[in-house]
């Protein structure tokens, strides 16, 4: 999905993975719909703001081309391809080529809908170890990703300027806080960040939980208690504003665009509007408790190749899809959509162009994928009882210590 849509989206697509997640397909069964028209080939995508005229659709049209076939393009809403393509499936009218928001992959494949690279021979050797996790499951990798954005913290350095606060001195949770604490001494506002009950806040809490030492199969560990009552505890001080627990990651950023915070977690598609804004900005790593850079969650969709009848159209289907992940489409791709390419060399291309990305190159190699550790299914279920704790804590309702307690409880019985 298009970078500055990609947070609001990615909670309804899972979401809707959530509930539909135990739909089972025909595996095997599918025969193209289009397969009647001989050279063409379907591919749909969760871009539905690219039309006919877009950098995009050319693109993948050309590498249709390159392929000796015609590409019909379609892009929908995220929630709606999540939902179209289980249909799909089940139905056996597969599109040849699927680019999915990463945790909707597992899903997919649970469902049979999706041939791994062991069987399509899609090259991953290139990809990023963390970015490709996002789309294996039990051993098997069902794709390759096309580019990744992740989290990091936006600072405004007139506002720690002014605070006396030296941004090189931020390496922990500790120093930040420090930094937080000078901040609003000197009349400015600390941090802003999404922590409304929806996938949003779960996205932006997980690099301090991952931050924490703590992992999703234990919700209420001693490392998640701290990660949450580090939160809880700036709101408690004003460090944070308490919008945060209704903040989209959108409205977070108008918080930040005014210049009156600090800082402002967020993503790669929000390049732009900082510029827009006028903010004399930097970028820094979330860091971890113990002053290394913490891994937040991978963002990005990956290229899959669902499950045909006939199985010759893979050989074409695939080299449409190399053809969208070489490096030269890497770059031109993932420049378009404000994504940070999966492999070294598209990397270092983007950060010869331009220079502002190295740091968000950085982020994305600490980052890590939401449905990693083999959590597949299970991770939507697991997040919505993590968001909700976030809630709880926030609100005053529950003390970090009990909402994770009963996350963890609610969520054991709804992965059982």
């Amino acid at each position: 999905m298009i970078a500055h849509k990609h947070a609001r989206l990615i909670g309804a697509a899972i979401l809707a993975t959530a509930v539909i997640g135990g739909v089972s397909a025909c595996s095997g069964s599918g025969s193209n719909s289009t397969s009647s028209a001989g050279g063409t080939y379907a591919f749909w995508d969760p871009y539905p703001q690219f039309d006919a005229s877009a950098d995009w659709t050319k693109l993948v049209e050309q590498c249709g081309t390159e392929a000796g076939v015609t590409v019909k393009r379609t892009g929908y809403d995220t929630s709606d391809l999540t939902n179209k393509a289980l249909l799909a499936g089940q139905q056996g009218s597969s599109p040849d080529l699927l680019l999915v928001d990463n945790p909707v992959v597992s899903t997919l494949a649970e469902a049979g809908i999706l041939t791994s690279t062991s069987e399509n021979k899609l090259d991953t050797s290139d990809i990023q170890k963390n970015i490709l996790a996002a789309g294996q499951l039990d051993g098997k990798t069902y794709g390759v990703p096309i580019g990744a954005n992740t989290l990091a913290l936006y600072y405004n350095k007139a506002v720690l300027s002014a605070a006396g606060v030296d941004v090189a001195s931020i390496t922990d949770w500790d120093s930040l806080t420090a930094a937080l604490a000078k901040v609003t001494a000197a009349g400015k506002k600390g941090i802003t960040f999404s922590a409304i009950g929806t996938e949003e806040g779960s996205f932006q809490f997980l690099p301090w939980f991952w931050g924490s030492g703590a992992d999703l199969k234990h919700l209420d560990s001693a490392k998640a208690v701290q990660a949450l009552t580090l939160w809880t505890d700036w709101v408690k001080k004003g460090y944070a504003p308490n919008s945060v627990i209704n903040n989209t990651q959108t409205t977070s950023w108008q918080e930040f665009a005014t210049g009156d915070y600090a800082f402002g977690e967020n993503g790669t598609w929000q390049l732009g509007n900082v510029k827009k804004a006028g903010i004399d900005y930097g970028i820094l790593t979330i860091p971890a408790a113990d002053g290394s850079a913490a891994p937040a969650p991978t963002g990005g969709e990956f290229m899959t190749l669902p499950v045909q009848k006939d199985t010759a159209r893979y050989a074409t289907s695939k080299k449409i899809a190399d053809c969208l992940t070489s490096t030269k489409s890497f770059v031109k791709t993932d420049t378009t959509l404000s994504y940070i390419a999966p492999t070294e060399a598209a990397q270092k291309e983007q950060v010869a162009a331009n220079p502002e990305l190295k740091p968000w190159v950085d982020a994305v190699a600490a980052a890590k994928g939401r449905t990693s550790d083999n959590l597949g299914t299970k991770y939507p279920k697991i997040s919505q009882q993590l968001w909700g704790a976030v809630q709880n804590a926030l609100s005053g309702s529950q003390t970090p210590e009990a909402a994770l307690k009963t996350a963890q409880s609610a969520a054991e019985a709804a992965t059982k």
